[in-house]
């Protein structure tokens, strides 16, 4: 299989990279601190080219969601990553921390799907959605 570059429109990816978004690997997410300096956390990630959203499932009170909400009403700009192998992919775009019940189940739901395992209950959860505007990636 011959390595190929891309970079193209998040909302319509080609089936390969696609592929690679649904096999379970851990991600990054990179968020800004308030300083400035980026924050660099593993986390698991959902991909809905459809809808042009990331998804991150995560605690109220972590340090994701504070950077997130730290940048405002404009979102934060943020990445997320996977890399296996030679294989890697990014989608970068606007964050956002989403506290409406259904986005945090709709979050839990594509985590579970993807990572064969449902999250224990947490009632802090929040999703961090990324709206995305650019797709990376090596496969």
């Amino acid at each position: 299989m011959a390595s190929t570059t891309y970079s193209l429109d998040p909302g319509a990816p080609d089936a390969r990279y696609l592929s690679f978004w649904r096999e379970r690997h851990l991600c990054t997410l990179t968020t800004l601190r308030p300083d400035g300096t980026p924050h660099v956390v593993p986390v698991g990630v959902t991909y809905d080219p459809r809808a042009r959203l990331a998804r991150v499932i995560t605690d109220k009170a972590s340090a994701k969601a504070a950077n997130v909400l730290a940048a405002g009403e404009r979102g934060a700009p943020v990445a997320v990553c996977q890399v296996d192998g030679r294989r890697w992919a990014t989608l970068e775009g606007r964050a956002f921390v989403r506290t409406e019940p259904d986005r945090v189940a709709e979050a839990v739901r594509r985590y579970a799907e993807r990572y064969e395992r449902t999250p224990s209950p947490n009632p802090s959860r929040v999703v961090i959605e990324i709206e995305l505007t650019r797709a990376l990636g090596r496969g």
